[in-house]
């Protein structure tokens, strides 16, 4: 039986919600250069593959957290996601936007949880990692006991497992890029020369592609 990790990374590659382009790259809004591009909101427009996602990351939080009491998501991106995973599980659901709102209530938090509310953050991709471990942080600060987070897919870069580590945030994909890679590969999504690429990418994707 195939494994969730590659079911995920071909259903991906099946509904283009990733693109692989090292000859063409894209460019994040931090101005890296990429030679892929993760868009998970396109999950939302395949309602199988959309409630296969989301019980399969239900799945995970009821396994690792059984104790769990609230969902949270990070905003924009896993607003979708986390409600629907709320909502298979039964539990309250929050989301928690990049920054407080400049106007209104000033929140930052939307929803009600209570201080101590045992937590598991959901979010979609985790790249960097900084907006996910900002979100995290914007729980913790308002009391909640954050006990750990779920994502549809991760880069797997080095910079992002230091800082999980350092925060001390426990967290749980779906699916990843060496997955992603391997599949993409197998399937005949990109060449054999496109694999060095890729690899070379991941562990430096900051100066990727820059010139001097």
């Amino acid at each position: 039986m195939e494994s969730i990790d590659r079911k995920v990374a071909k259903s991906l590659l099946d509904i283009k919600a990733v693109m692989l382009r090292p000859d063409e790259p894209f460019k994040w809004a931090s101005g890296w250069l990429s030679p892929i591009y993760c868009d998970n909101r396109r999950i939302l427009s395949y309602p199988e593959l959309r409630e296969n996602v989301c019980r399969w990351m239900a799945d995970i939080i009821t396994k690792k957290y059984p104790d769990v009491e609230v969902i949270a998501g990070v905003a924009t991106g896993a607003i979708a996601h986390g409600m629907l995973i709320a909502h298979i599980l039964g539990k309250p659901f929050i989301y928690v936007r990049p920054k407080p709102k400049d106007h209104g209530t000033g929140s930052q938090i939307e929803g009600s949880v209570a201080k101590g509310a045992k937590t598991v953050v959901v979010e979609d991709l985790i790249s960097t990692g900084s907006s996910s471990l900002s979100a995290v942080q914007a729980l913790i600060k308002a009391g909640v006991n954050v006990l750990g987070m779920t994502a549809i897919f991760s880069y797997n870069f080095n910079q992002a497992r230091r800082a999980f580590e350092l925060a001390d945030v426990e967290l749980q994909t779906l699916t990843n890029y060496d997955t992603l890679i391997e599949v993409a590969h197998e399937t005949g999504y990109i060449k054999d020369s496109d694999i060095a690429v890729l690899k070379e990418w991941r562990f430096s994707p900051s100066t990727w592609g820059q010139t001097e």
